[in-house]
């Protein structure tokens, strides 16, 4: 299960691009800059979100030439679900409204949150090998996003939370009434409650998947989620109620999902991820991606988009992470810059040259 075509118009440096009869294995290949990743990002944006760069809208269009306005762009793709198309997914802008995202399913106007019910989606890229000593907030993103894989529902109960506390902090700054304090925090407690037991859902069944995994030649890591506050709706709404007065001194909510940690060490050694090496982290970013892979490619078509990731593998591991790919049910999206890397799957995978925008099928 997987895409059978895709295409794009005006994106990044792609005027009219179109991606026909993918495989299991789909090679991207071509010189830094020739728009491989930005294929990748096309790909990411058949989900909610921002897309694997979290670029604004309005940065994503193709620029013409200097001073013109930018055109609108479009993504689409036909979803393949045992040899049979099973739907159309659309997104794009138009004229007028270059932040705007709009989305379309089957031709029918759609939300962005909508399309994690159609397809599931994981990614690795080079700008994630600093998430263990990134900022928590940045792990969190992180979680979120794989969140989607076990509930769809996920991004907006995010976005939910989010405007809740926006407004719960507005209404501190300015001395707000009481009985709309108490609703507003009603709101985050149900939103946040939702939010907390998703995010430890999944750590737990990514743990799971991990656990399963050979310890080698990928380093395994063990995951706890820690909870930034109380994990019912009850304990949480009175949490935030009696805090009013520290949060108001401080500007922000001190308690809540919104300060959720993902707590990830080497299992062998049970040294921190942040202190290890960084081959030893981008090893262990690679076992989480592979297992979330397994749990993405559950129930729905799924894409494994990885950016430059064979490059910088030694050959046993590049063995076994094409060994693992091949056994997983999601359509693999790879990039790099020369083939060598990728000779044993060569056979047996779609390959397109990439440059200046263009793409022509090997």
């Amino acid at each position: 299960m997987g895409l059978t075509r895709i295409s794009l118009e005006n994106f990044r440096n792609h005027a009219a691009t179109t991606l026909s009869e993918p495989a299991h294995f789909n090679l991207l290949v071509g010189e830094n800059g020739a728009g491989k990743t930005n294929l990748l990002e096309a790909l990411s944006l058949l989900g909610p979100g921002r897309g694997l760069r979290r670029a604004n809208l309005a940065d994503l269009a193709r620029r013409p030439s200097a001073g013109d306005t930018p055109p609108p762009f479009a993504i689409g793709a036909s979803l393949n679900e045992q040899g049979t198309v099973s739907a159309r997914l659309g997104t794009y802008t138009e004229a007028g409204s270059p932040a705007r995202r709009l989305v379309r399913v089957n031709g029918a106007s759609a939300s962005a949150a909508s399309l994690a019910e159609w397809l599931a989606l994981s990614w690795l890229t080079p700008a994630m090998d600093g998430l263990f000593t990134d900022s928590p907030g940045a792990r969190r993103r992180f979680i979120d996003r794989m969140a989607l894989a076990i509930a769809p529902d996920h991004a907006r109960r995010v976005n939910a939370l989010e405007t809740s506390l926006r407004e719960r902090g507005r209404l501190l700054e300015n001395g707000g009434d009481p009985r709309w304090m108490d609703a507003v925090e009603a709101q985050v407690a149900d939103h946040g409650a939702a939010v907390t037991a998703t995010r430890a859902e999944l750590v737990a069944r990514l743990a799971d998947e991990l656990s399963a995994l050979p310890p080698e030649p990928f380093a395994r890591p063990a995951l706890t989620y820690r909870p930034g506050g109380p994990a019912d709706e009850g304990s949480l709404r009175a949490e935030l109620a009696r805090n009013r007065p520290r949060d108001r001194a401080a500007g922000r909510a001190l308690t809540g999902p919104q300060r959720d940690e993902l707590d990830v060490i080497m299992a062998s050694t049970r040294q921190p991820a942040a202190a290890c090496s960084t081959g030893e982290q981008k090893a262990m970013l690679i076992a989480i991606t592979l297992a979330h892979g397994i749990l993405a490619a559950a129930g729905r078509p799924s894409l494994l988009l990885l950016d430059e990731v064979a490059a910088h593998l030694d050959p046993v591991r590049r063995t076994e992470l094409f060994r693992r790919l091949r056994q997983g049910a999601a359509q693999v999206w790879m990039t790099g810059t020369e083939l060598a890397p990728f000779e044993a799957i060569r056979g047996e995978a779609a390959i397109w040259r990439v440059s200046g925008g263009s793409v022509g099928r090997l």
